[in-house]
Order: structure tokens, then sequence, then C-alpha cells
């Protein structure tokens, strides 16, 4: 049996998440592979579309974008990437309904899993580290960043802001981080000493960033809160700077002036790593990226934290515990 989680109808997570049992996938296809999962993340982006019209209706849905386990079988003629063999460990990004124990996945999106790369890291290898490459992308075609411009990251204590905070210091970025509380500030500085660090629980934050520049310009703005945070990042870009937003924590809409627009000349940019990274990307800047995302997991190993783990069975607290405010890490389900 193959036991797969699904929703019938939008509202909370916890509230319409179940899990069905049903027979085991058939034989795959040609261009597909059938996969055996042993954990997959539970990422924010995964309960958004759940949450969208709650009371809803739908035809039964999986969530997940993203999974790691073992290939099972391998469709008849099917091209996959190297490394990719039956009873090999990979990982499978983007791929729509993966929170089950068993799926057929498109070939193109399954990765093989590096050598030595423990579980844990292996269910995050693509989505976050991709997302990060998303950005750094973002950063370095904006022509104002590069010379003397700072780069400002909100939600830099998540697990994508972490990967963005090694990624930038490889690339020497000059980077200012920006996170909720004090106390994640006290967390960051220790995984990172050499990046100043502001806390948005002082009033006068925007300020300390600022100050944090030393008079150098504000370039590229990454952010993925919205809202009046936001808003607050449209002040502090330099003339001709660039909002990069990427995420929709906040409910309520990002508030900027036209006037604010026009007169510094500014970029507002929104970014989706779901949708856009593989629309936009051709195959050979995907292969590039993916083998990106690779080292990143390599050498930032001890940046994939995981907040917890959980089993099928605990579906619903998995799923509260993946928003709970100050959480460190991505919450992993384990489906056997």
């Amino acid at each position: 049996m193959n036991r797969r989680v699904v929703y019938t109808r939008g509202g909370s997570p916890a509230d319409v998440l179940t899990v069905i049992e049903e027979p085991e996938p058939a034989a795959p296809e040609r261009g597909q592979v059938l996969i055996r999962t042993t954990a997959f993340p539970v990422h924010p982006g995964d309960l958004h579309p759940i949450e969208t019209y709650p009371g809803e209706a739908v035809e039964p849905v999986t969530p997940g974008i993203e999974a790691t386990g073992v290939v099972e079988a391998i469709g008849p003629g099917t091209r996959v990437a190297p490394g990719v063999e039956v009873g090999g460990r990979v990982t499978v990004f983007p791929q729509p309904g993966s929170w089950c124990q068993w799926f057929v996945a498109d070939a193109e999106a399954v990765v093989a899993v590096p050598e030595g790369l423990p579980d844990e890291v292996a269910a995050q290898m693509l989505a976050n580290p991709l997302t990060a490459v998303m950005l750094r992308r973002e950063a370095e075609e904006h022509v104002a960043f590069g010379y003397d411009g700072f780069l400002v990251q909100t939600a830099a204590g998540s697990s994508v802001g972490r990967l963005v905070t090694g990624v930038a210091q490889f690339h020497n970025f000059a980077l200012i981080n920006v996170v909720r509380s004090e106390r994640g500030a006290a967390e960051l500085r220790k995984r990172f000493p050499d990046v100043p660090v502001v806390a948005t629980e002082h009033a006068g934050w925007a300020d300390e960033v600022r100050k944090a520049t030393g008079g150098r310009p504000v370039s590229v703005a990454l952010d993925p809160i919205g809202g009046k945070t936001a808003g607050s990042l449209v002040d502090l870009l330099a003339p001709g700077g660039k909002l990069v937003s990427y995420g929709m924590i906040a409910e309520e809409p990002i508030s900027v002036h036209a006037s604010t627009l026009v007169s510094k000349s500014l970029t507002l940019r929104g970014k989706n790593i779901i949708s856009g990274w593989p629309s936009e990307a051709s195959p050979e800047k995907r292969a590039s990226d993916i083998a990106t995302a690779k080292q990143i997991a390599l050498a930032l190993t001890d940046q994939f934290d995981v907040a917890a783990t959980y089993g099928l069975g605990e579906l619903a607290d998995a799923v509260a515990h993946a928003v709970q405010p100050g959480k460190v890490g991505t919450i992993l389900v384990r489906p056997w």
C-alpha cells in the first residue's frame, strides 16, 4: 500500500490534511522514475495553496514539491541525469505531489544525491539552495550592485536566508542581515560573526541598517515577507536600487507611493522558485544551477538545520511546527 497526504478543501493545513491508503503506483512509463520516499520537507510555500481558499472544495490534491528517496524503477527508454540509477539515492524538485511513500516523478526533476550527504540535507538539497542561487543572480544582474553597494536581506535567519549569507560570503558581497528578534540576531551572529545583523523589534531598525552601511548605498534588498517590512526596504534603497520579493509572509500589501519609485528610479521584482526557475532557465542553466545547489549543500551542510522530524501520523503537528514563529530549521517528515 501507498500512504499519501491529500486535502479536499482549503483551510488550515493542520485541519484539512489527511493521510489515505491506496495501491502502490504502477510501473513508471517512458520519461518517469518511481521513487520510494525516505523524507520530505515541509516548506512554507507548500502550505500557502492549502490556505488560500478556506472552505472551498477541491479535487483531492497531494502537497509537496521536494523529496528525497531511493529509485525503485526507471521507465523504459528514459534518459536520466548522471548518477541516477535503480537503488540510488535521489532528490526530486520541482515535483508536485511528493508527500507520500511512493511517487512517480518526471525524470528531468530527479537528481542524484552526492555520496555521504545525509537524508536530512538531501531532503532540502534543491528548493532552498536554488532559491539562494536565483537571488544571487538577481543581485548580480543589478547594475548598481558590485561597485560599492550593500545587499540587505530580511528573514535572514530562515533556511534560505542562512544559505544566502553563505553564498554572499563566498562571493564577497557586502551584506546586512535583518531578522525579527534580538534573540534571532544573536543566533545569526554566532553563525556568521562577520556579517552585521539588525533586529526589527527595535523601533529604529532602519536607521541601524543605514548606520551599518557606513554611508554606502543599499543597492539590492531581498525580502520574503512583504507588507510594511518591504515598504521600509524601499525607503532604504538608494536611487537605482532594486527590491526582490520572493515570499508572501505578511498578509497586508506592500505600500509604495509612485513618487518614490519615480524619483529614485527603483526596480521592484517578484520571483518564485517553484514556477519561475523551471520555466525561465534553459536546460544548460538548470544543469548549472543544480550543480551549484549540490555544491552549496556540501559546503554549507551545517546551515541545513532540521527543526524537528515527524512521521505521517504526526502530520498536523508537523505543519503547525513549520509555521511556528522563531523556528530554526526545516521540518522533515519520514513517511515510513
